[in-house]
């Protein structure tokens, strides 16, 4: 199953993020951070990651923009168990070295 989705929303009382939760560690074996500016393509890129796995048979999650839905803020692989996020703001990720991903 393929499903599409929004972690943050402008509310009455300001911007709600969800960001944190996009994965658990115990759920990934692989987090990818991609770093970059506006319109380099990561969006593209995990685009095209998402299609590969889609052709090869696997689900995917997409994590849609809610301030540009045609763009991705992160993708979730769970056959595969590994996750792409767009690691720039106003969604910084930063990788935590003090827990493991096996």
């Amino acid at each position: 199953m393929n499903i599409s989705y929004f972690l943050g929303a402008n509310s009455y009382r300001g911007f709600y993020s969800l960001y944190d939760n996009l994965v658990s560690l115990p759920d990934v074996n692989r987090l990818f951070i991609i770093k970059g500016g506006a319109g380099c393509g990561k969006s593209t890129f995990m685009k095209t990651i998402a299609a590969a796995a889609n052709d090869a048979g696997l689900d995917v999650e997409r994590v849609l923009c809610s301030g540009d839905p045609e763009s991705l803020d992160g993708i979730f692989i769970p056959g595969l168990r590994v996750a792409y996020v767009d690691g720039t703001a106003p969604h910084a990720a930063v990788p935590n070295h003090k827990k493991s991903l096996n």
